[in-house]
């Protein structure tokens, strides 16, 4: 089933969900391996493939919106869970979402301002600059980190509900019947 039921996600909104995690993975890791390098080339390589995965996120959010406002709804809540852990959950989604696009712009806002994306994609061969001397790079910086929480606090809760409360989360988003 495409879309969901009221006890199960449908399969664009687990495909949608769990390819995010992947790609986000993808660029926790390349982006911190960016900052740590202080060699141009290397940080140049590493961008070349965290910018397109960036742009990735950027389009699969979207799609995740649009699919959430246009076409499909979200499963119930589960009829356990307190009111207080509802809106945490909520808060969390809505800040997830939030603070992944604010990330995207300033990504993006880094690579106009520099002109590294020239650098990168325009085939100059200019050093890249120092992304520290740009505004966006605080906020890119601090929202990988307010990021990383905001996971945790995602894969701590689904955790919480699938081996201490053993609701079935995995299995309402996962491919299948709930």
């Amino acid at each position: 089933m495409m879309k969901s039921t009221t006890t199960a996600y449908g399969t664009v909104a687990v495909t949608l969900h769990w390819l995010s995690a992947i790609l986000i993975i993808a660029l926790f890791a390349s982006g911190f391996r960016a900052t740590s390098t202080d060699v141009s080339a290397a940080k140049a390589g590493i961008l070349l493939i965290h910018v397109p995965i960036g742009i990735s996120i950027l389009l699969l959010t979207l799609l995740r919106i649009g699919w959430w406002l246009f076409a499909d709804r979200k499963p119930d809540h589960l009829e356990s869970d307190p009111a207080w852990q509802v809106f945490i959950g909520k808060a969390v989604h809505l800040l997830l979402y939030i603070v992944t696009l604010g990330m995207v712009a300033a990504g993006i806002g880094m690579l106009v301002m520099s002109g590294a994306g020239a650098i990168l994609f325009g085939g100059s061969s200019a050093p890249l600059p120092n992304f520290f001397d740009y505004p966006p790079r605080f906020a890119h910086g601090a929202g990988a980190r307010l990021l990383l929480v905001l996971l945790a606090l995602h894969v701590v809760g689904a955790l919480y509900h699938q081996y201490f409360k053993k609701d079935g989360t995995f299995r309402r988003m996962w491919y299948g019947k709930s």
